[in-house]
């Protein structure tokens, strides 16, 4: 692996590590406004940040605040959002380097 691939490599992990940290907090900030009445974040924004690449922090997020457990949308839906994560990164990384153009 070239220092330019390794480099871009450890950008992608760490870009993708941050946006799963603020899609757990998501979580914690909106549990935390679901106790004080506050402004709350729609469940559709919650889900979408999950499906977005978010998908590992959203689910341990719900779990470590036990935020949205309880929600069918939210028990099929995060560990879905991991699948649908994986796979993405499975076609990125087969077309990157597997997949011989014609």
């Amino acid at each position: 692996m070239d220092f330019s691939m390794e480099l871009t490599l450890k950008l992608v992990l760490l870009i993708w590590a941050v946006w799963n940290l603020i899609t757990f907090l998501l979580m914690g900030l909106d549990k935390l406004m679901a106790k004080v009445d506050g402004i709350r974040i729609s469940e559709a924004t919650l889900l979408a940040t999950a499906f977005i690449m978010g998908g590992v922090g959203s689910f341990l997020g719900s779990k470590a605040f036990h935020h949205k457990t309880l929600k069918k949308k939210f028990r099929v839906g995060l560990p879905l959002a991991i699948v649908v994560n994986v796979l993405i990164v499975a076609v990125v990384v087969y077309f990157k380097y597997f997949h011989q153009a014609a």
